[in-house]
């Protein structure tokens, strides 16, 4: 039997599994179940293929069947760049589901190949540490922490799990559309190095997110309203982590010329619809506004605290955030 990852934390209460009915969601539903895991699963239905319906409806039955509960999400989504607002709308979806229902983690079946083919990705785009290492073993994503059990199994190794135990699962065939990014640099590229270098592979990955964890320090942005603040971290490597991690959760990438801006510090705008604005010992994201006429008095308040004016907008029309941060300033 494969072992899972943080078994540990896994037992620590009642966990939601993202299920999809492939090769990999498969295994770990049944790797949950064998190591006594209490769990629900969450599925959706994104009605892209022709066996769509049949996949929600078999995740139903498997659930109902092993006295679980299986929450189902149903929609369909037009226009470009699927990938990116497929995922997006799956994690609303689990946000929710988490909320409402208390589960303590989210379970996702990401495994090695996975994080290599991510890896390969964004070193393709010009990325950093944090960003190549997107898929870790635990994380966190818009106040939800995301667990990865499978994460040092390749999927030959869950494949001969699957077969072994002769587990049912799905095959998505648009696995072989070459269409999406992903699937190019996994026929291209992961599945030959990982049958070629799978072992070195796994002890690297465990080195860079050891060495990840002593140079990135994680960076929390608290809210009230839709003001995100935080204490400044001691590099600004950590602190333009954490600004983006705010931005990707309002459905905004950073761009490279937008995080070198970042960079150089002080108050920038960013997509035109968000102010980052950082000041000696805070940082600040708000919504972006300069259509609000403000009073003489405000605009006096906000030069003696020095808050950039392109955070006054929001500010004058959000007396709760305004007063935390002159609660910030004055201290």
């Amino acid at each position: 039997m494969l072992n899972l990852a943080h078994l540990d934390r896994l037992q620590e209460g009642k966990v939601l599994l993202a299920y999809s009915g492939g090769v990999d969601s498969s295994a770990l539903f049944h790797l949950l179940l064998a190591n006594n895991i209490r769990f629900d699963i969450a599925h959706v239905n994104y009605h892209t293929r022709e066996n769509s319906d049949s996949e929600a409806q078999d995740a139903e039955a498997l659930a109902q069947k092993h006295g679980l509960f299986c929450h189902t999400h149903s929609c369909r989504l037009g226009g470009a760049n699927f990938e990116h607002r497929a995922r997006t709308e799956r994690y609303r979806f689990f946000g929710y589901l988490m909320e409402k229902y208390g589960y303590l983690y989210l379970v996702t079946a990401h495994q090695l190949n996975d994080r290599l083919e991510w890896l390969m990705m964004q070193l393709c785009r010009g990325a950093g540490l944090p960003e190549l290492l997107g898929i870790r073993s635990i994380d966190t994503r818009e106040g939800i922490t995301i667990i990865r059990p499978l994460l040092e199994h390749d999927r030959e190794s869950i494949e001969a799990y699957l077969h072994y135990h002769s587990i049912p699962h799905h095959i998505d065939e648009s696995n072989t559309d070459e269409r999406y990014t992903r699937n190019a640099f996994r026929h291209r590229y992961g599945t030959p190095l990982m049958r070629e270098y799978r072992d070195a592979i796994r002890r690297s990955f465990r080195y860079l997110e050891e060495d990840s964890d002593l140079l990135i320090e994680p960076v929390e942005f608290e809210q009230i309203d839709q003001l995100y603040y935080v204490s400044n971290p001691l590099t600004m490597r950590s602190l333009l982590n954490g600004i983006d991690t705010v931005l990707k959760s309002f459905g905004h990438v950073m761009s490279k010329n937008e995080k070198e801006l970042i960079k150089q510090g002080g108050t920038h705008i960013i997509s035109r619809r968000y102010t980052v604005s950082i000041n000696t010992d805070y940082t600040f994201i708000a919504p972006y506004d300069n259509n609000t006429v403000m009073d003489k008095g405000f605009k006096e308040e906000c030069r003696r605290l020095n808050i950039h004016a392109k955070l006054r907008g929001y500010l004058y029309g959000a007396p709760n955030a305004f007063a935390l941060i002159r609660r910030l300033k004055d201290v």
